[in-house]
């Protein structure tokens, strides 16, 4: 039997459980890029009310906690699947920006809150500035009304490969 890619190819953690982005976003967990060639960040959004369009922000951080955070300036592109209905049969548009540590109002039609969407981030280790080890992904307050959301870390190309039950915490 081959090894499957839990263990051998990614590692999946938390980056912020399902929340009401309305209630005061979303403040990502750090996850560290240690033994890994990079992090792909999954971004899962329910629909919510015009105007509430959401802003992700991408920080690195030297430390687990505490430590020194700064902003990671490197999105110059994202995909995205969009729609009023996600129904599995979207396919991914890559979304070109100037480099920067934000999303805003990602498809930036200035109505993505009113879509369903998946948001996929690329970051590479090799990307983070000297010193620091850990990176995360936050969003904004949406605004008033209930939008939901779900941030999932995907660590991928492993260092080491090993069984799921036996990979170290990646937090």
């Amino acid at each position: 039997m081959a090894m499957e890619a839990l263990g051998r190819l990614v590692d999946v953690c938390i980056g912020a459980a399902p929340v009401d982005l309305s209630t005061a976003g979303a403040t990502g967990k750090r996850v560290a890029l240690k033994g890994c060639g990079g992090l792909t960040i999954i971004v899962f959004k329910g629909a919510g009310t015009a105007g509430d369009d959401p802003t992700f922000t991408l920080q690195q951080h030297t430390a687990a906690s505490a430590g020194t955070t700064s902003s990671l300036a490197i999105i110059d592109h994202y995909y995205l699947k969009n729609a009023a209905t996600l129904a599995g049969t979207e396919q991914w548009t890559r979304v070109s920006q100037t480099a920067a540590a934000t999303i805003v109002d990602p498809g930036g039609a200035g109505t993505s809150a009113e879509s369903q969407q998946i948001i996929a981030i690329e970051v590479d280790a090799a990307q983070l500035s000297d010193g620091y080890t850990h990176v995360s992904l936050n969003c904004a307050d949406v605004g008033t009304n209930a939008q939901l959301g779900a941030i999932l870390y995907l660590r991928r190309d492993l260092l080491v490969n090993r069984a799921p039950a036996a990979l170290a915490a990646s937090l």
